[in-house]
């Protein structure tokens, strides 16, 4: 597998010995399967996805081999068996090289790191666990066509119910019935249901729909717009209040088909918006426009961020931008795939220069506390002749 190729490739430069690979969306990345277990990954040779449950799913799905792992406690000894060049063939050999294998520290539970570090290890302290994570997501970077195709789907999911859903807004609607309707439309269609995040502790619903002041509540997620959602238990996105005139309403919203999330957001209104706020809605616009010429291959992730800070700052926004206040974000776009918070990152400090196959949502978006949020989100795919547009609902704002 050409996946498991380029991760080996980064662990022989990086003088790591082997992975284990532990979290269920890297699994299926690497394997094919999202079945419990642990795919142990050499720095040469082949893998094996050590199934606990369901051995048979996983022997069905699989693109590498399955074994059923034994027991926690006996890991040591089965991996020792399978995997002699790594382990040294005996303990004293072991010993004397030191054996590093990589695993997903950034999503690793400690209590499970603990139980996993002991039993790869069985006691000896020149074998170790390390942070491998960056290899990880810096290899899920770059999407294959296969990967592009299945964002496509999840793009045409989207655009297709948005169209069905526009139709049914109207003053005194709640929130949460138009966000109903939309994930109507899009599990028909084959949305799983589910967006899936790598963040600790940040949870991805079907998306953030949120109208006037609605919108603009801040809260722990780490976006433009947090939404003020149905409580203590849910405080994001969608809530119950009802949609009035002359207010924005955004409509970010998600799709996940086979696994690949597409993440888009416009902007409706029923009537007209206030001058100001259509305004900044047009400057997110222009916002975008420009982000589109600059992401080429080559052009770092921060000047992209660095072009759109000083594009709000221009228009009078920047304090606007991207939330407000001390509740604003430090990013412009993000990448998306099997993750909506992969790799790379259009923010501060995010030197890595674009790359061809890398597959990044675009996000500009003003926040008016007490007022709404306007923006759009468009994802693309970095080619050689720049970027491509993946998402396919109409741009605009949309006057119902």
């Amino acid at each position: 597998m050409e996946r498991v190729r380029r991760l080996q490739a980064r662990m022989s430069a990086v003088g790591m010995d082997a992975f284990l690979v532990t979290q269920h969306v890297d699994l299926v990345y690497f394997t094919g399967s999202m079945q419990a277990g642990y795919a142990f990954i050499p720095v040469e040779g082949e893998p094996v996805f050590y199934v606990r449950r369901s051995l048979e799913r996983a022997e069905r799905e699989s693109a590498v081999k399955v074994e059923a792992l034994t027991s926690l406690r006996g890991f040591r000894a089965q991996l020792a068996g399978g995997y002699p060049s790594v382990f040294g063939g005996d303990e004293g050999n072991a010993a004397a090289k030191g054996i590093r294998i990589g695993t997903e520290m950034d999503v690793l539970p400690a209590a499970t790191y603990a139980k996993l570090a002991e039993a790869v290890s069985g006691g000896n302290t020149s074998c170790s666990l390390i942070d491998g994570s960056s290899l990880v997501r810096t290899v899920r970077m770059i999407k294959s066509d296969w990967e592009v195709g299945r964002i496509e789907a999840a793009a045409a999911v989207v655009a297709e119910a948005l169209e069905a859903a526009l139709p049914m807004i109207k003053e005194g609607l709640q929130e949460l019935e138009l966000m109903a309707r939309l994930e109507y439309e899009m599990r028909i269609r084959g949305h799983i249901g589910a967006m899936r995040t790598r963040s600790y502790n940040m949870e991805i619903m079907t998306g953030m729909l949120g109208s006037g002041a609605a919108a603009a509540v801040p809260s722990a997620f780490d976006g433009p717009a947090g939404g003020l959602g149905l409580g203590p238990a849910a405080p994001q996105s969608t809530s119950r209040k009802l949609i009035l005139r002359n207010e924005p309403i955004l409509i970010d919203i998600g799709c996940c088909i086979d696994g690949y999330v597409i993440d888009q957001t416009r902007t409706a209104v029923i009537g007209a918006l206030p001058d100001d706020l259509a305004d900044a809605y047009a400057h997110s616009e222009r916002i975008i426009r420009h982000a589109e010429a600059l992401m080429r291959p080559g052009t770092a992730c921060d000047a992209v961020y660095a072009a759109s800070l000083e594009d709000a700052a221009a228009a009078g926004l920047g304090e606007h931008f991207m939330g407000f206040g001390r509740n604003q974000v430090k990013f412009l776009g993000h990448g998306i795939g099997l993750e909506v918070d992969e790799w790379p990152v259009l923010a501060r400090g995010f030197g890595n220069p674009l790359e061809p196959g890398m597959v990044l949502a675009v996000e500009p978006k003003f926040t008016f506390p007490g007022r709404g949020v306007v923006g759009i989100e468009n994802s693309y795919l970095i080619t050689d002749a720049g970027c491509r547009q993946l998402t396919k609902s109409p741009e605009g704002l949309i006057i119902l």
